[in-house]
């Protein structure tokens, strides 16, 4: 059954975030789709994979641009569900949906406590999963890493 771990975001944003999580997950030799709403969020995540660090970058490639998912190791899209590039872990932005969640051995649910539109949306899949018995932690971004808080 499927994982979800709700990742809290409070003192920096997604953009700066995602990119150290991604680079774990990438060690330990997952593939990763990243599921988006908008353009706009997408492009912000693309550019700082290839740029959050000025030694590294994670390869990865965004939907439209003409290359075969399949080959790539994280995968951005804005696709409601399927899983283009043969992903173990679902990572969820904006409240993305996830119907097919149990294509995935893990999500990550993603979302900046700073806006409340956010956190309601996080609260209400929380409890969601809850209902539906998928399993769920709750991690809080803190000034020194990533705290797990509930489970």
């Amino acid at each position: 059954m499927t994982e979800v771990s709700f990742y809290h975001l409070q003192s920096e944003p997604i953009e700066r975030a995602l990119p150290r999580l991604l680079e774990k997950v990438r060690e330990r030799g997952f593939h990763v789709l990243v599921r988006g709403v908008t353009g706009e969020r997408l492009e912000i995540l693309d550019e700082s994979l290839w740029t959050y660090r000025p030694e590294s970058f994670l390869p990865h490639a965004r939907e439209g641009e003409g290359v075969d998912p399949a080959q790539q190791p994280i995968f951005l899209t804005l696709a409601g569900e399927g899983n283009a590039n043969g992903a173990t872990i679902l990572v969820l932005t904006e409240d993305a949906p996830a119907d097919d969640i149990a294509e995935f051995e893990r999500c990550i649910y993603m979302f900046d406590g700073n806006d409340e539109t956010a956190l309601t949306a996080a609260r209400t899949r929380w409890k969601a999963f809850k209902e539906r018995d998928i399993p769920v932690s709750y991690y809080q971004q803190t000034e020194t890493g990533w705290e797990k808080k509930a489970r």
